[in-house]
């Protein structure tokens, strides 16, 4: 159950301003100004600065299969549910519907860790039938945001990878990533590492707005420079691509991170599945009330007049003379 009045103002250091309710619940609240003034001891009174909440769960399998022609992995492992960086334009936001939590800043405040990852991981890998193909290590979540710094959950599951020797690749816009240099450098030299570093955007006040926990642009670079001198294959994804908001900045960033050692790039057009699509729009009449219907009508343009089509093969890249 959740609020679903428009948010007044943006939320410091978070993506969403609301907790828009997902779109399983049964029932909605709805704030409505009835004249009486508020106090600060109003218990049902939103709080200014949500903190971030880490709760743990005891995972049945760790390991999740693939079948999308569009990405470039089979298999996939996500430490944890939800993502403190708070990314505005998180299309893995819908899934903390599944929880009966918000996708909104639920998913950003509300995280719950896999306890047991590395353990699911090590009894997986030993299974008489498992084939070995890459794991592609946080796709829905980032596996290096900042809560796991304490918990270690990703660095116990690479210690595994490395060593039973097993092929990884990495998505990633934390800086916590040089923490398992050492892991990775000696994975990349028998040529079982990867890491693309998400590079969305060289503006630190739109990133800050974006992505408002995710690691700085330039710290970015640093990243990407980095994990190259140490020989571990690096690229970068310019991802998402938004009109008329960061679309225009597509040269500069190739530049920038080919120049910081990166060997490879490529984009995702925005997406915005299920409740993405309303929380998009807070954003952006909150951030960018003068272009919000443009930005709106390009999005629509290269979908087929839609927010958001799921289809295989246009999904990530869109249609049209925009796209």
């Amino acid at each position: 159950m959740s609020r679903s009045s428009p948010p007044n103002q943006p939320i410091k250091g978070r993506g969403a301003a609301s907790r828009r309710e997902g779109r399983f619940e049964v029932r909605t609240v709805e704030a409505v100004d009835d004249g009486w003034a508020r106090t600060p001891d109003d218990t049902d009174a939103e709080p200014d600065k949500p903190a971030t909440e880490v709760s743990f769960e005891q995972a049945r399998s760790i390991i999740t299969r693939n079948n999308s022609p569009d990405v470039g992995f089979g298999q996939s492992i996500n430490p944890i549910r939800g993502c403190e960086h708070g990314c505005a334009y998180c299309f893995a936001r819908p899934t903390h519907s599944y929880l009966g939590l918000s996708p909104g800043l639920d998913f950003e405040t509300k995280l719950i860790a896999k306890q047991n990852a590395a353990e699911r991981l090590r009894e997986e890998l030993r299974r008489p039938g498992y084939r070995v193909q890459p794991i592609a290590l946080g796709i829905n979540t980032d596996a290096y945001q900042p809560v796991e710094k304490r918990l270690g959950i990703t660095r116990a599951l690479l210690e595994i990878l490395h060593e039973t020797r097993h092929p990884v690749s990495i998505v990633t816009k934390g800086s916590l990533v040089l923490r398992d240099i050492d892991l990775l450098a000696d994975m990349a030299r028998q040529n079982l590492a990867q890491v693309f570093v998400s590079v969305t955007t060289l503006d630190n006040q739109l990133s800050s707005k974006l992505e408002p926990r995710a690691t700085a642009p330039h710290t970015r670079l640093k990243m990407i420079h980095a994990l190259s001198e140490a020989g571990v294959p690096v690229g970068t994804l310019v991802a998402p691509v938004i009109p008329a908001i960061n679309d225009a900045e597509i040269e500069r960033i190739l530049q920038a991170v080919r120049e910081a050692g990166a060997a490879a790039a490529g984009y995702v057009l925005l997406r915005l599945p299920h409740e993405l699509k309303e929380l998009w729009r807070e954003w952006l009449t909150l951030h960018y009330p003068d272009r919000a219907d443009h930005v709106t009508s390009l999005i629509r343009q290269m979908r087929g007049g839609k927010d958001y089509v799921s289809e295989f093969g246009t999904r990530m890249r869109g249609t049209g003379p925009f796209a």
